[in-house]
């Protein structure tokens, strides 16, 4: 009995500082959040304050040893020393991290890994303060095993957001699944210079459609509420104007001023934030000679004050630390630290910007106390608001379930169906005939399966991505000849063999040409600190898009448009497809092949929706959310550019090869009978604007409906016009559909001349149409009194 007691005693002991902990307030999930946050942090020494603000490398913290996953002395060091409190990009594995399909984690293995690292933090800190994982989410997560879908600016071309809600919802189920509770997505930067490199995270070039879609994915990811199961927080991207730098060079500075902003590059953040979005990202870029990562007027002003953001601002990977080195706006890290929490930027992507430095800007009296607990607190909020206190692990039971299962595929394919764009179809060469005894399928992006992917994305198991090849063989039976031959590389000239293809293309019936870009990082290619990649002369890989490879030329690269010329050459019926991360050079194709089908980087799916449209199982209904232009030298050709309207040059036409909204179906819709009413009331009005869609052919297909407005007389310069409502509907063969839009107020304001927003009376323009330059239907409204 005295050895029990004894025993006893000593497990009491023991376990003594842990019941305490747990009967601490901030441990009470029957408190409110705030109750919780405001006792955390009056626990927190400043050193751990520090810490909570410091988001490490994440893939760093977990150690792999066969069967065996835990967490490694990296991760105990950094919580040791640095007491940090988020983590980014745990799971990730690609060529960047080193991570392969053999050290790196199955999703088994990553609910493993991120249970053992928050039952590390739970039980093994004086606070038991849980991690907030954050996870590279854009196109589906950016981790072995995940679901990839197409990259943005094929979400875009679907024209879908009730689709791009539920592949968001897809992501974050999977991402939910293994232990992240923040995707980092949607990009709602404006494209609008396609020699960025990364054009293809974008939703394109217009900043309704990209609201749209900003809002669809937040809506996706975080459902109705923050803390839901299955469900995560979004952090936007970049906050600022990232995607159009001075020459298309990545993260390089713009020059707008605050109307363009307001108008423009602003809107798809603001719609996105009074979604609900949980995070924003700032950008690397300077707008007018002030860093986003130091900005007040954006982080403070526009997001907080004009738009009530109330979740938390992270950095770029290593922007705090760019003020100090590239922008040199600081002169040490310490005020560089300084600046970025001064102005509302609370998390540091990398623990090398904050961490030490920050600390001893508290210390130097750099950092008022105050400031450091606003950014610690949000934080703690949303950590709180997330549940990770009270459900701080996974199931890994549960993963398998949740995980690349059937109907995440079947999202996949509808995703990359609907992202399609016929862009030419001369004598209805499409869809091809499924009786063809010989197709010849050719070209570097044929069977490559890293190629149709896109950056941000994991490394593969074989067999699991659907390429145009497999894709096609899938579709034909067992009567038709499928001859594969690569022919050349996406940039490399030294192995083309064009005679093969040549000699493929003479025996076939029709030829299938697959030509375009690839974003697929490897082993080859070195990195920059920051991921993006280095150009090296030295390295021909395929990769010519993706982050850090900007272009100054928009041509196909290699021997590709010499295979293109060689094939039309032999005479056969030839439909080039394009795979690729930005609109490329597509002149002479336009004049010379009779069909034209844009993949985008369609995902692991793609091969088989590309099938499921060149043999007819699918009649393609995508649209331009991006310009594609004739020449590098008409950049920016955006289709919403202020007025006035562009004149032709001397060489050629102004206009683009194919403009945004543009896109063809196996259908033929004939739009009629317009109607608008307007009623204006004290504080707004509503106007109404119905028209009648017919199906005149012979298949059921999807119809893009697009309004356009123009303000024929404003106080300010306004764009020449804007797409202000879309729908896309499915209407069959014969049958007729009444499409209805509504305009109010919002959709109709301008940043005036006194610095305000303010719809003005006046004479509107409505246009109605299939793209930005096929109008088919015009009316217009007045405004009686300025709102």
């Amino acid at each position: 009995m005295k050895l029990r007691i004894l025993l006893l005693t000593a497990m009491s002991t023991l376990l003594y500082p842990q019941l305490q902990a747990q009967q601490l307030p901030y441990k009470d999930s029957r408190l409110t959040t705030e109750q919780r946050v405001n006792d955390l942090l009056g626990r927190m020494t400043v050193e751990e304050k520090v810490g909570q603000l410091s988001k490490l490398l994440g893939w760093e913290m977990y150690e792999k040893k066969e069967k065996y996953v835990g967490v490694s002395d990296k991760l105990k060091k950094a919580v040791k020393e640095q007491h940090i409190g988020l983590l980014w990009a745990t799971l990730r594995a690609d060529p960047w991290t080193q991570k392969t399909l053999l050290n790196g984690l199955n999703p088994i293995e990553a609910a493993r890994a991120t249970n053992a690292i928050q039952r590390y933090m739970l039980d093994s800190t004086r606070l038991g303060i849980p991690l907030l994982l954050s996870e590279e989410a854009p196109h589906g997560h950016m981790a072995i095993g995940a679901t990839v879908f197409p990259t943005a600016i094929g979400q875009a071309s679907t024209w879908n957001p009730n689709l791009i809600q539920r592949m968001a919802s897809t992501i974050a189920l999977e991402t939910y699944a293994v232990g992240g509770k923040n995707g980092y997505g949607p990009v709602l930067d404006l494209a609008r210079d396609p020699r960025w490199s990364r054009t293809e995270e974008t939703y394109g070039e217009d900043p309704y459609l990209t609201g749209k879609m900003g809002t669809a994915m937040i809506r996706g990811f975080q459902g109705e509420k923050l803390g839901q199961q299955d469900k995560i927080i979004g952090t936007l991207k970049h906050f600022v104007a990232y995607a159009a730098p001075d020459g298309g060079h990545n993260g390089e500075s713009v020059s707008f001023g605050e109307r363009s902003l307001r108008h423009y590059f602003l809107p798809p953040f603001e719609k996105a934030v009074k979604s609900g979005a949980g995070s924003v990202m700032t950008a690397y870029n300077s707008i007018d000679g002030i860093p986003c990562s130091a900005n007040p007027w954006l982080l403070k002003d526009v997001l907080r004050k004009d738009w009530g953001f109330t979740g938390f601002v992270v950095s770029d990977l290593l922007s705090i630390s760019g003020l100090n080195g590239g922008h040199a706006t600081a002169a040490t890290a310490e005020e560089a630290a300084s600046q970025s929490i001064h102005v509302g930027l609370d998390v540091d992507l990398s623990g090398s910007g904050y961490g030490p430095n920050l600390l001893k800007a508290v210390q130097q009296g750099l950092v008022e106390p105050a400031v450091l607990d606003t950014a610690v607190a949000r934080v703690l909020r949303m950590k709180f608001n997330l549940g990770l206190f009270d459900r701080p692990y996974v199931d890994e039971k549960q993963v398998i379930q949740k995980v690349a299962t059937a109907q995440n595929k079947s999202v996949a394919r509808a995703v990359a169906r609907e992202s399609i764009i016929l862009l030419k179809n001369e004598k209805n060469i499409l869809p091809l005939s499924k009786s063809l005894k010989r197709i010849a399928v050719i070209g570097p992006n044929a069977d490559n399966a890293y190629n149709q992917l896109g950056d941000y994305t994991a490394p593969q198991a074989d067999g699991k991505i659907q390429t145009v090849l497999t894709g096609i063989r899938a579709a034909v039976g067992k009567g038709t000849q499928v001859d594969y031959v690569k022919g050349c590389a996406i940039r490399d000239t030294t192995n083309s063999d064009i005679a093969a293809a040549v000699a493929a293309a003479q025996q076939a019936d029709a030829v299938v040409l697959i030509l375009g870009g690839s974003s697929a990082r490897d082993f080859k290619t070195s990195y920059q600190a920051t991921g993006a990649a280095n150009v090296d002369p030295n390295t021909v890989s395929d990769m010519e898009s993706g982050e850090g490879f900007d272009r100054v030329s928009l041509d196909m690269m290699g021997d590709q448009l010499k295979l293109m010329k060689a094939i039309q050459a032999t005479g056969k019926p030839v439909v080039l497809v394009t795979i690729m991360g930005r609109p490329l050079n597509l002149n002479w194709a336009a004049e010379h092949i009779p069909a034209i089908v844009n993949a985008w980087y369609p995902g692991q799916e793609g091969g088989l929706a590309i099938a499921d449209v060149l043999f007819g199982d699918y009649n393609p209904a995508g649209r331009l959310p991006i310009s594609v232009p004739r020449s590098v030298g008409q950049l920016p050709v955006h289709y919403n550019h202020t007025k006035p309207k562009h004149h032709d040059y001397v060489e050629m036409s102004a206009k683009p090869l194919y403009a945004f909204g543009y896109g063809l179906s196996y259908s033929k819709f004939e739009y009629s009978n317009l109607q608008v009413g307007l009623t204006e009331g004290a504080d707004d009005f509503v106007c109404t604007v119905s028209f009648d869609v017919e199906n005149k052919g012979s298949v059921t297909g999807d119809e893009v409906a697009q309004l356009y407005v123009v303000d024929e007389v404003s106080s300010v310069v306004t764009p020449i016009m804007q797409l202000k409502q879309f729908e896309r509907r499915a209407i069959p063969a014969g049958k007729k559909e009444r499409y209805t839009f509504q305009l109010s107020k919002e959709d109709l304001k301008l940043w005036n001349a006194t610095n305000a927003w303010k719809t003005e009376k006046g004479k509107f323009k409505l246009l109605v149409g299939t793209s930005s330059d096929d109008i088919r239907l015009k009316g217009e409204m007045e405004l009686k009194k300025d709102y």
